[in-house]
């Protein structure tokens, strides 16, 4: 066995999402104000940067102003101004145009964008900065020495399903640095342990999440004019499910549409991305996509929590930034320039810790005082409540909206608690209402020209895994996942992933298993955020595997 490789920086950061872009600019722009010259490394899972990237995406621009002083505005490859933003609510087939703006969702002055275009861009600009960028390397390991970080590993390639290392073997690289930053996006697989291992949540409320569904289509002219924003209530939802629909108009004849569902819903056999070919039937939807054709397909997961489920945002030589930290504004569903705005906090506070020398939990919880004197704490603070109070569905929710709106924040009850998502699972015997099928009878005869199956649609997202390695979704315990999952819960993983990884196998004898299709991954996590019991695993595949979003 050859020896591991080690590599070493000042800092690491790990994800090329907006966070960790935006942390690498400003640093190297902070770095060289002060005439100081050290060594930046992002490392990148994805293929490239922005095949993992998936957002809606209205965003507040006006955040590049800040991070990009020295850049044109036209420049950036925004999409379209927003010219109209309206909220429609929807039945089956009939739809309303709300008269007037749900608080905090108004869109005036935002943009459409591809998140991954920007993501490109940003990655420009970081590299020229000085910015050294790896993409298409898993990193997989936290390196700890003494109980403190000191960096982190890529995968080791080369090793068979059951993990036996094959001729191509290659352990993976140690990259040890002076500070890590964690910007892997939601439910950050290495974040996730960091928590873990620090009890950075004590006292917090758990995170909570939705799962975002999204087709991107190019459709005849005419059909939508550029900046057109369509944000959806009701049809496909139930009073007890959270969620919601968008239509974003972009330029040259695309449309961007989706379905975002939070995933404390209770029936065990409701399906997101069927919801969302249902949702595409109705008639004011429809009519974008009519003589239109698909051109991209992706999921991923939001975390909606808000500012109590925040986790303790530092330790010794780590920071947590955008999507893993859970910087997401409810009910206006932004977080791209929360991300950026965290990046960019974690810089300013990298740069004063390189020049002191110092990467101690003291020197480093300055970022959380930075944080709360920032756009993050004015964005999350007054809407502090509002996911937690829908917990109990649509009527209460929207009641504890009201309370939120008079009182600040505050509400009438003080700070709610969140509960995990996959604790709201029912199983199916306790399940009183009417299961995802037959709500939707008809509606799911998918005619592969405005309506998709899973297959279609994963195909239409350049999803990608080498077939020889250990597969990166893990049944935790087959034994309890048999009894419990299975037998009592009908495997809802079948259901609720976006992209057929689980496919509920019977033979003849009436014997149940559970098969794994871990190549068709879209890598959106929600396996590991609503799989009852014991649950599911996920962790990173081979680098460059996965979903290739274009213009995601």
């Amino acid at each position: 066995m050859s020896n591991v490789d080690t590599v070493s920086t000042d800092i690491l950061i790990i994800g090329g999402g907006p966070s960790g872009l935006a942390t690498s600019i400003h640093l190297a722009d902070t770095l060289k104000q002060k005439g100081l010259n050290h060594r930046i490394l992002l490392i990148e899972k994805g293929s490239s940067i922005g095949s993992h990237i998936l957002s809606g995406a209205v965003i507040k621009a006006d955040i590049f102003k800040s991070l990009l002083p020295d850049v044109d505005f036209a420049e950036i490859p925004l999409n379209a101004k927003v010219t109209t933003d309206a909220t429609v609510l929807l039945s089956e087939n009939g739809s309303f145009k709300l008269p007037v703006h749900v608080p905090y969702m108004s869109n005036t002055g935002n943009y459409t964008a591809s998140l991954g275009q920007i993501c490109r861009f940003l990655a420009k600009k970081a590299e020229e900065k000085g910015v050294e960028i790896y993409s298409g390397f898993s990193v997989d390991e936290i390196l700890y020495k003494d109980g403190k970080v000191i960096g982190a590993k890529t995968i080791d390639t080369g090793i068979d399903h059951h993990g036996n290392q094959m001729e191509n073997f290659q352990p993976g690289t140690k990259i040890e640095a002076k500070l890590t930053i964690f910007a892997e996006g939601t439910r950050g697989s290495l974040a996730k342990k960091l928590i873990q291992k620090y009890t950075l949540d004590k006292d917090k409320n758990c995170q909570v999440y939705s799962l975002g569904v999204k087709e991107l289509w190019s459709v005849p002219e005419g059909n939508i004019q550029p900046g057109e924003v369509y944000h959806t209530m009701g049809y496909p939802l139930n009073m007890k499910e959270f969620g919601g629909g968008f239509v974003y108009g972009l330029n040259d004849n695309k449309v961007a549409v989706g379905l975002v569902v939070g995933l404390d819903y209770e029936d065990p056999t409701f399906d997101t991305h069927d919801a969302f070919q249902a949702w595409k039937t109705n008639p004011f939807i429809s009519k974008f996509l009519k003589g239109g054709k698909l051109v991209e397909y992706g999921a991923k997961t939001l975390p909606e929590g808000g500012y109590y489920s925040i986790p303790k945002l530092y330790t010794d030589n780590a920071l947590i930034v955008g999507d893993s930290a859970g910087f997401l504004a409810m009910p206006a569903l932004k977080g791209v320039h929360l991300a950026i705005t965290s990046g960019m906090l974690a810089a300013k506070t990298a740069a004063m810790a390189l020049s002191k020398n110092d990467f101690s939990e003291k020197t480093l919880s300055e970022y959380e005082n930075f944080v709360k004197g920032s756009l993050i704490y004015k964005d999350l603070y007054p809407v502090r409540n509002f996911r937690q109070g829908f917990a109990k569905g649509l009527i209460i929710g929207g009641i504890n909206f009201g309370t939120l709106l008079i009182t600040g924040g505050a509400g009438f009850f003080g700070k709610l608690k969140s509960h995990p998502d996959r604790e709201t699972t029912k199983k199916l015997k306790e399940f009183k209402g009417k299961p995802f099928k037959e709500r939707f009878k008809g509606k799911l005869e998918f005619d592969k020209v405005l309506t998709f199956d899973k297959v279609t649609d994963v195909y239409f997202s350049g999803v990608n895994h080498d077939e020889e390695q250990v597969p990166h979704v893990k049944i935790n315990n087959l034994a309890s996942f048999d009894a419990i999952n299975i037998k009592e819960y009908g495997a809802p993983c079948q259901f609720f992933c976006s992209s057929e990884v689980y496919e509920l196998h019977t033979d003849k004898n009436g014997h149940q298993e559970l098969r794994i299709h871990a190549e068709n991954c879209m890598h959106c996590k929600t396996c590991d955020i609503k799989t009852p019991g014991d649950g599911i695993t996920w962790s990173v595949p081979n680098g460059g595997n996965g979903p290739d979003f274009q213009n995601m």
